[in-house]
């Protein structure tokens, strides 16, 4: 695999300057951030990346204010009551994303965040203690302990509340075998702790969030 040095000039070169490169970086939050949010926010936003996996985000994001209603704001302590009487009435709600499966998913992923709560004190503080060195740990334990929260959901929710994450898309997944770090998409705990050690490494030179890393990585192949 190359090293840092490498991936920083080719992006360097792509985009022509370093302003236009950090302007395309995301950002992530600190500990005491994802800790001070709460625990009604993490289910809200667990849903949402349930609910946008395999449909055009803005058609969820449209209709989320009524999900937020009818979720009774995502209250983990309220939502976890629901019900399958409840679910099906839901069905028949215009408003919503008439998805069985995935509403029934909500209650579910309410129950582990109160019970993570119970061992942590918050669902945050288990998000923001999680060491970064061992991302892929944490995708196994949502993708475990939660519900619809396999392939890249887990790692595409820690992206949408700010905790820092490589995700495997295509383009990251194309990066890494011309990295020869990788042969395939990495689904296996061996790819995914080659993987994780690339990024290690990586961040270890650079001392970027593994975030841009990812971000950069999947700027090196060519469109």
């Amino acid at each position: 695999m190359r090293d840092y040095q490498w991936l920083h000039e080719y992006c360097l070169n792509r985009f022509g300057s370093g302003a236009a490169l950090e302007a395309r970086l995301p950002q992530v939050k600190s500990d005491a951030e994802l800790r001070a949010l709460s625990d009604d926010r993490y289910l809200s936003t667990i849903a949402l990346r349930v609910f946008r996996a395999g449909l055009k985000h803005s058609l969820v994001d449209a209709k989320w204010p009524a999900f937020e209603q009818v979720f009774f704001g995502f209250d983990p302590e309220k939502v976890v009551l629901m019900g399958a009487e409840h679910l099906e009435r839901l069905m028949h709600d215009e408003r919503l994303i008439r998805h069985l499966g995935k509403l029934k998913s909500v209650p579910r992923n309410a129950q582990f965040i109160l019970d993570v709560a119970r061992e942590k004190g918050s669902f945050g503080a288990l998000i923001a203690e999680w060491p970064v060195t061992d991302i892929v740990g944490l995708w196994k334990f949502l993708a475990k302990r939660g519900s619809q929260l396999g392939g890249l959901s887990a790692p595409r929710f820690l992206r949408m509340v700010g905790k820092d994450t490589f995700i495997p898309t295509d383009d990251m997944v194309a990066a890494l075998k011309a990295q020869e770090i990788i042969d395939k998409a990495p689904t296996s705990l061996k790819d995914l702790a080659l993987v994780q050690a690339a990024f290690n490494q990586w961040h270890q030179e650079s001392g970027r969030p593994l975030c841009q890393l990812s971000v950069m990585l999947a700027h090196t192949v060519n469109h």
